[in-house]
């Protein structure tokens, strides 16, 4: 039965695109690593509980231990965008590191662990167009562990919002922009509004009444 069970401690498929090196040569690489690729991180998991959760698979004793961690960061804010590196002292923690910590919970959330071919300066950045992770930028659900919706999705919601904003303005229940018959009419250092049609009809009814209640005046 020892065949059908996948083995924990063996690196998965994954090829860095960025990487020139070839299969084979890969794959010694990786025979020897001390650092594991860490994904699915949450963005608010921080440094800390990383150290204390990896190094439970750490052997002090045998000179192991956690040499650093280096927290990946979105390219344009520099802040964690959801993975990071740990980068042990020998082989072995990081093999036991897969065995034991690869699929439990950090923050709630099923982390992976993946041997990795060795931390580079540079590769703590997000590689996808919006400064964080390629997986995050067209993801459609909402994950507020990972910043909410995909940068994509964030995109199309700011525009169908601002479309709608725009047709409300538009719309027949806009409200008018102008005010046109208010005119600035400077009068001994003051502004008043411009006369209108209507002020002068009303003028002309108050005239009316007051001749109507002054009898002396209707005569003279």
């Amino acid at each position: 039965m020892a065949h059908v069970v996948q083995p924990l401690d063996q690196p998965s498929n994954y090829k860095d695109s960025q990487s020139r090196l070839e299969r084979s040569k890969q794959q010694d690489l990786l025979s020897k690593s001390t650092t594991l690729y860490i994904g699915n991180l949450s963005f608010y998991t921080t440094e800390e509980q990383i150290y204390e959760l990896f190094t439970k698979c750490a052997s002090p004793e045998d000179g192991g231990g956690i040499k650093r961690i280096i927290m990946g960061l979105d390219r344009n804010t520099r802040t964690p965008c959801g993975f990071c590196f740990v980068e042990y002292y020998t082989h072995a923690e990081a093999l036991a590191s897969m065995k034991y910590v690869s699929g439990t919970k950090l923050d709630e959330r099923i982390i992976r662990c993946d041997l990795d071919l060795g931390y580079k300066e540079g590769r703590q950045f997000g590689r996808g167009k919006s400064g964080g992770q390629v997986r995050d930028e067209h993801r459609q659900d909402y994950d507020p562990g990972r910043g909410g919706w995909g940068a994509q999705a964030q995109v199309d919601r700011r525009r169908e919002v601002e479309e709608r904003y725009a047709d409300a303005q538009d719309g027949p229940g806009a409200v008018a922009s102008g005010g046109g018959e208010w005119k600035e009419v400077e009068t001994r250092g003051t502004l008043k509004r411009g006369r209108s049609p209507e002020d002068d009809g009303d003028n002309t009814r108050l005239a009316n009444r007051s001749r109507i209640d002054d009898p002396e005046a209707e005569r003279m």
